[in-house]
This record gives structure tokens, C-alpha cells and sequence, in this order.
């Protein structure tokens, strides 16, 4: 374990946001960034603990959900690809392609997958046969890698990620948007009930749908800097997609009916950025209970055999209650410990010295409140169990106050730009979503670097005579802008 210095820990989130999460990222030792291809990194075992404990928690209700796990390959070739005009378009330009194995050239080109629609339709269409079959969920976790040409930033902006993908058929489009409901229940019982991610699921423009969706919908979770950074997104699919890979299914009359498909995409690489970026503070991280790898750390004032028995005996005594425990027998100094593990985010410190055990108590610091407690040693478990609740919830209360006055009205140009520029979500009359109205989300990008995020799942109507707030046109829509990564 490198020592670290307490002079090391001296960031600002408030005053220099992206030069923190830069540095937190590595000097919590969650990445090592130093590996020679651009866009690609190494995930050290803090990062490692962390996202197999979300994985845990998304496929755990996945599986209640009655999705079935899945082994895909990586490579998918060409051809599957060329089935579906969109999707090619649309994923072309970020794809991997391998074309030569050894010293031979392939007979067609193999894509990295950028994504695994077009591996899981071309085995939908060899399982699914009645309507008895479906709906059909599936899901698998897995890495995709893309080609994003835009300027590379770790965890956020990577060109290899860890993800869940899930990808379902049913009888009906009406079946199918209650799955994109579904997906998005899951998402706010993940990323805000157990991670403490507070967003807004937003109905995508047309020229921002995912590549062969019909509609795309996705969770934008917002940074103390006021730009939005999009997580889990979920998709009805075009039905070009069944028509293309021949997906149908016989109905009760024994009738060809076609079938209809939902994707859903989880990035946990993604959503870990969220919850530094989220929970952090000026002391590193602060890792909600249910994905810290450590909930606990004890921290003996000096390495006593007095004080080490006692340590030892706290230690089983949270083991037994299936608490995840550190006991720091490094060489730093006291200081230096405490830095360490507040840079970690590890929930709660146990400090033991002499003082503690002749009066039979401990001293806990809590990372949600950044303070420290004295309780009976007696309590102890009690204590614990308590503040593992406590605790997540705290959080999660912090978090949501992101959004406090962070949505505001804008009538005009002149007051979206200033909304923007103040780190707000402003919130306008639009004239379309659909891609006749591109012109105008382009003078957005351009004049004000912001975009259009979208409309509300449940649709808000403008008022009558409401006018387009950048060409004054009639309003059809509400729509949100704001700056994303």
C-alpha cells in the first residue's frame, strides 16, 4: 500500500472540479491511468470491490425481475451489423474492428462490441418460437468498447467500459414500454435507492435516440458543476430491427406475429464516476455502505498487545455480523491513517488507544458528517447496524439537494444563456423534438454549449400561444437544457 501524505490530500471540488476528480480517482488508488492506449485503464482492487458489489446489487434485482444471465461473445461480425440500416449508421464510426488473426486476413471483419443488439437478435430468432416463450428477458455484464472520438476522461469519457446490458422481446409495443417503465423503476431502486444518485429520466430528441431506437429515454444524473452526465439509458426498439433478424413469434391462433424489442444499459464504470463525483468531498471519497469494500476500519492508536487484543476482539465481533473490516497495522503515523481511510471512503473509523479501554468505550468517525461519536463499547453492534441505515441515507438526503432551485423557467435566448452559464437545468418551450427542429438545438450547441436533454417520461404540455424560446415558433413541447459531458 503506498504511503501517502496528509499534505496530498489538499483538493477543492468547489473551486477546481476537474483537476479533484482527476486526482481522486488515483490518489483514493481506484484507476491507474498510466496504461499506453488512450482511452483505456487499469482498475486497481478498490475500483474492482466496488463495482463487483454493484454489479451485485443490479443483477440481484435483474434476476428478481425474471431476466435470465447470458454469456456473449466479444467480436460480432460484419454482417449482423449490415442487417439494420440505423444501427450500422449510427455505430459504425466508434467501432473496434478486427481484421487479421495471426498472419491471415479475415474473411469478414469482426466489430469489438460496441454494443450487443445484433448478437442477441440473431439467437432471438432461433429461440423464440410461441407467444409462451415471451416475454423473453435476457441481460449479461460484460465490456463494449467504442471508438468515441471526442477527448477521452476516465470513467466518464473511456473507450472500454463495464456494463450491464439487458435485451427483452414481448407480444406488444404496449409490453414493451411497460418494460422501459421497468427499467426505469430498477434504475431509481439502484442508482438513487441503494447508491444515492439523485436524477431525471428525460425522453431523448429524435436526433439523439439511440442508433435503431424508437424511442430512448435515460437517467441524467447532475454534477455540483451543473453539467449532466448521462447513465442508464433504455430503449424501445425500432421494429425494422425484428423485420431484419426475423424475430416472431406464433400467437394463440398459431399466427406469424412479430416481436417487440427493449434494451436497457447500466454502465457501472459510468455510474462509479457518478457516485465519486456525487458523494465526494474535499477529504476524497464517501462510498455508500453497500458498496464500500470496507465498512469499517480500526485504526489502534498504537500497536499495543493491550490494545491489539482489543482490536482483534472488535474486528470478530463485526465479522460475525457479516461487517467488511480493515485493521490498519501500517506504519504511518495516526494522521496519516485517519487521511488514508477518509480518502477511501470507507463508512466509519474505529479509533482503540488506552483511554478507550479503560473506560470501556470507542470513538467512531463518521464519513457522512465528517464527526466523531464516543459510544459504549457494549453498543457497539448495535450502534453499527443502526448507523449502516443512517448512514446511506444521509447521503443519499445530501445528494438530492443538488437539485434544489438547480431548474429554472427561461423564456428567451438571453435567459438560457445566463441559466447555462450559472450551472442550471433550464426548463423552456421548444418548438418540436423531432428533427425538423434540429436547427434550432444546433444554435443551442453552438451559441450557448448546451444541449437539449429532452422531455419528461410524463409529458408536459406548453400553454397556448407558447412560443419556441430560439426561433418563436409555436411551442409542441417542454423541454430540458443544460451542459453534459
Amino acid at each position: 500500500m503506498e504511503k501517502i501524505k496528509e499534505k496530498e490530500f489538499k483538493l477543492n471540488k468547489e473551486e477546481d472540479f476537474s483537476n479533484w476528480f482527476s486526482e481522486i480517482i488515483q490518489k483514493s488508488e481506484l484507476l491507474d491511468l498510466r496504461y499506453n492506449i488512450k482511452g483505456f485503464n487499469i482498475f486497481k482492487p478498490w475500483a474492482v470491490e466496488i463495482i463487483e458489489k454493484m454489479y451485485d446489487h443490479m443483477q440481484k434485482i435483474l434476476k428478481q425481475k425474471n431476466h435470465k444471465p447470458y454469456y456473449f461473445p466479444t467480436l460480432i461480425p460484419e454482417q449482423n451489423f449490415k442487417l439494420e440500416s440505423g444501427h450500422l449508421k449510427g455505430f459504425t464510426p466508434e467501432v473496434f474492428w478486427v481484421k487479421e488473426a495471426g498472419t491471415s486476413k479475415l474473411p469478414e471483419k469482426l466489430a469489438l462490441r460496441p454494443t450487443s443488439e445484433t448478437a442477441f437478435y440473431q439467437m432471438f430468432a432461433l429461440w423464440i418460437r410461441s407467444y409462451k416463450d415471451l416475454p423473453f428477458k435476457t441481460y449479461q455484464r460484460a465490456n463494449i468498447f467504442r471508438y468515441d472520438t471526442k477527448a477521452t476522461r476516465p470513467l466518464l469519457r473511456d473507450r472500454e467500459f463495464y456494463w450491464i446490458e439487458t435485451h427483452c422481446a414481448h407480444t406488444s409495443k404496449e409490453n414493451a414500454l411497460n418494460q422501459v417503465k421497468e427499467d426505469m423503476e430498477t434504475t431509481e431502486q439502484v442508482l438513487h435507492g441503494i447508491f444515492g444518485l439523485p436524477f431525471i429520466f428525460f425522453e431523448r430528441p429524435e436526433w439523439d435516440k439511440f442508433a435503431g431506437a424508437e424511442r430512448t429515454f435515460a437517467a441524467d444524473v447532475l454534477n455540483p458543476d451543473g453539467k449532466l452526465v448521462q447513465q442508464p439509458s433504455t430503449h424501445l426498439i425500432n421494429a425494422s430491427f425484428a423485420k431484419a433478424f426475423n424475430i416472431t413469434y406464433k400467437d394463440k391462433n398459431q399466427k406469424q406475429q412479430p416481436c417487440y424489442l427493449t434494451c436497457y444499459g447500466p454502465a457501472m464504470s459510468r455510474i462509479l464516476a457518478s457516485i465519486i463525483i456525487i458523494h465526494g468531498d474535499n477529504k476524497g471519497l464517501r462510498l455508500p455502505w453497500k458498496i464500500a469494500p470496507k465498512q469499517v476500519v480500526i485504526v489502534p492508536i498504537k500497536n499495543s498487545p493491550e490494545i491489539l487484543k482489543k482490536v482483534e476482539k472488535i474486528k470478530q465481533e463485526l465479522e460475525t455480523k457479516d461487517i467488511e473490516v480493515e485493521v490498519d497495522l501500517s506504519e504511518k503515523t495516526t494522521g496519516e491513517k485517519f487521511y488514508f481511510w477518509e480518502m477511501k471512503g470507507v463508512p466509519a473509523r474505529i479509533e482503540i488507544g488506552l483511554k478507550e479501554i479503560e473506560n470501556k468505550e470507542l470513538t467512531i468517525f463518521r464519513r457522512d458528517l465528517n464527526k466523531k461519536e464516543k459510544i459504549k463499547e457494549k453498543d457497539l453492534i448495535k450502534y453499527i447496524q443502526e448507523f449502516s441505515t443512517q448512514y446511506d441515507k444521509n447521503l443519499t438526503k445530501q445528494s438530492d439537494n443538488l437539485f434544489n432551485n438547480r431548474i429554472i423557467d427561461v423564456d428567451s435566448k438571453s435567459e438560457l444563456k445566463k441559466a447555462i452559464e450559472q450551472g442550471k437545468i433550464a426548463r423552456c418551450n421548444f418548438c418540436s423534438v423531432e428533427k425538423k427542429a434540429m436547427n434550432c438545438a444546433e444554435i443551442i450547441e453552438k451559441e450557448i454549449n448546451a444541449e437539449v436533454r429532452g422531455t419528461k417520461f410524463e409529458k408536459e404540455t406548453p400553454l397556448k400561444d407558447s412560443k419556441c424560446v430560439i426561433c418563436k415558433k409555436p411551442a409542441k413541447e417542454i423541454v430540458y437544457i443544460a451542459r453534459a459531458y
